[in-house]
């Protein structure tokens, strides 16, 4: 029986690492969406942005700004603090409730 390795996390990650999670969460997300399995892919794009997040420099990102949110074009982001990686703050527009949203869904 071969015991699986434990994952690491995206934070522990070279960048090499990340890139290579990035490119087989896309890949894995591709089939899915070829074979109809929406939940699945949804969940993998999803991944894909957070393990992208770690390979971008939060101190780009500055609180106080608005952002463009990508794929939802028209849809601004407004940063009230930086946790890490995610943005925390509320769409503009929207229902003001705040949100935490990984800095690689944001336009720089």
């Amino acid at each position: 029986m071969q015991l699986l390795e434990p994952q690491k996390r995206y934070s522990e990650m070279e960048e090499f690492e990340l890139k290579q999670e990035i490119a087989r969460l896309k890949e894995k997300a591709r089939k899915a969406e070829q074979l109809g399995i929406v939940n699945e892919f949804a969940v993998l794009e999803r991944k894909a942005l957070m393990a992208e997040a770690y390979l971008m420099n939060p101190d780009d990102f500055t609180p106080g700004k608005m952002y463009e949110i990508k794929g939802a074009p028209g849809t601004y982001f407004k940063i009230d603090y930086m946790n890490g990686v995610f943005a925390w703050g509320y769409r503009v527009g929207g229902d003001g409730k705040e949100e935490g949203l990984p800095i690689s869904t944001l336009k720089l």
